[in-house]
């Protein structure tokens, strides 16, 4: 089964975690997929490949150890025009949004020759697309949405945001503007994060079927507690606050995490978010650190280029004034050094850090992936590794083992993950509340059971919601024959 979408985080990620979860439950070798995924928000799998962050939660959903299998191609956005093309774990070079029209057509054996291998080892997968099937501009070449679906015979369901207004006609111009082939495939669709009493959506929803000749196979209401993983940084506000922070033990903690303009992994700072008492925001402008009380330089997908834009819009000067404790993730570690040579991710040669930890950092064209242990502060910890940039000269103190660097008040690392860690966590934000002077005691708060709770709640918003009878009978027999052509879609498939 294919899930799209009528727009970018319209909910299919979500959907594809809630069913993995529901069928895993009911026993069933269930696995996630998406054939190619364009985000900086990835993860490392056991076996050293690199995957879309959103996979390796659903392979989560699914008791399934994260696999390169299951993001076979994923895209990681350098610039407005440029990409790193990831394949099967390993990064392949880099692409314009033109020339990946050509390199698409060379993928699309792989990616095809991938979901035959989880079809012949797992009982079903639940794929997801990419962006909306009605991007009909990219349809020639596709293998993502409708193009896999029709090469592969999956039978498609599409969800829409009602939250986002105007979900009816999402929903059918999605099918409207498909080519009779496609539209052949289309099964049925999925209304996401209503809010509401569903009496008053009901005609809406025999309206949309009596002109699709489709059903709505579900209404998921709005869950406020579900926001950790987010699939794309782009669901995030450039100004607001992550998650839903809860009241103290004693003093608010305020954390500024800097919303670059190629922030990877922004997911590092959810465990933050997920303890009472602490606030954590995103800021683009330097007024935002005035009552923080700890900064947050996250991970980029663009080092030299993000940190130029710091010294553009002020917030290095505001960073380096800042007097409180200070954490850079990856990228953000990169940015506090004092030298940065890269002749490999921005080609700028060599540029000056903000200066605050004594490190040089040095681009190397081989990626390094890595799903390292150690201990930190007398804590055992795990995360994994993303990054090109090196440290080739510390004269700081390490903050893992031998890796990393900390100060009084900065602390860098290529960590990512490394709060998701409890007791590490809770060292921490006792460590950056003592540097800000603050009171604040942290709970006894697990980030994996949060985690767990949340797809736990998705497989139960299926159960409860979904017609979960209908979507196994298309799981098992494919989509129905006869379902009808809606115009004004090409008749005939496009030559």
């Amino acid at each position: 089964m294919l899930i799209c979408g009528t727009t970018s985080d319209a909910g299919k990620s979500v959907l594809v975690a809630g069913l993995c979860r529901f069928l895993a439950r009911q026993g069933v070798d269930v696995v996630p997929f998406k054939a190619q995924n364009m985000s900086n928000n990835s993860f490392v799998t056991l076996d050293g490949g690199e995957i879309g962050r959103a996979q390796a939660l659903q392979a989560r959903a699914a008791f399934k150890e994260p696999s390169v299998r299951f993001n076979p191609v994923l895209l990681k956005p350098g610039s407005d025009r440029t990409s790193q093309v990831v394949v099967l774990g390993q990064a392949a070079g880099e692409v314009s949004a033109l020339s990946y029209r050509d390199r698409k057509r060379q993928l699309l054996g792989t990616v095809l020759s991938t979901l035959d291998e989880l079809r012949r080892d797992h009982e079903v997968v639940v794929c997801e697309g990419a962006g909306s099937p009605a991007e009909i501009n990219l349809r020639a070449d596709d293998i993502a949405n409708m193009g896999l679906a029709v090469t592969a015979h999956l039978p498609v369901l599409v969800v829409g945001d009602i939250d986002r207004g105007g979900v009816f006609a999402h929903l059918f111009g999605t099918v409207a503007v498909l080519d009779a082939a496609d539209q052949a495939l289309v099964s049925g669709f999925v209304i996401n994060k209503f809010r509401g009493d569903q009496r008053l959506l009901e005609p809406g929803l025999h309206q949309l079927k009596a002109l699709t000749g489709r059903p709505v196979l579900g209404v998921l209401p709005w869950r406020e507690e579900l926001w950790l993983d987010a699939e794309d940084s782009l669901s995030y506000n450039a100004d607001g606050v992550i998650g839903r922070p809860r009241p103290p033990v004693k003093d608010w903690l305020r954390v500024a995490v800097i919303r670059l303009p190629r922030i990877s992994n922004a997911t590092d700072v959810e465990a933050l978010a997920c303890e009472p008492g602490v606030s954590v925001r995103f800021v683009t402008e330097p007024s935002r650190l005035a009552d923080a009380d700890l900064v947050v330089l996250p991970g980029s997908k663009a080092t030299v280029s993000d940190l130029a834009w710091l010294r553009e819009t002020g917030l290095a000067q505001a960073i380096a004034r800042f007097d409180g404790p200070v954490l850079g993730i990856c990228g953000g570690f990169q940015m506090l050094s004092k030298r940065i040579e890269d002749d490999v991710e921005s080609g700028r040669g060599t540029v000056d850090g903000l200066g605050l930890l004594d490190v040089d950092i040095r681009f190397r064209r081989r990626k390094t992936l890595a799903t390292p242990s150690d201990t930190a502060w007398g804590e055992p910890v795990t995360g994994y590794e993303i990054h090109h940039g090196q440290v080739v000269r510390s004269a700081e103190q390490p903050l893992i083992g031998d890796e990393g660097a900390q100060t009084d008040t900065v602390l860098g690392t290529h960590w990512h993950g490394l709060l998701e860690n409890d007791a590490f966590r809770r060292r921490f934000l006792r460590w950056a509340a003592d540097r800000a002077g603050r009171d604040f005691e942290p709970a006894e708060v697990s980030f994996q059971a949060a985690r767990e709770a949340q797809l736990d709640l998705l497989g139960d918003l299926v159960a409860d919601h979904l017609d979960t009878k209908a979507v196994i009978d298309l799981l098992e027999r494919g989509a129905p024959a006869g379902l009808p052509f809606v115009p004004p879609g090409a008749p005939a498939a496009a030559g």
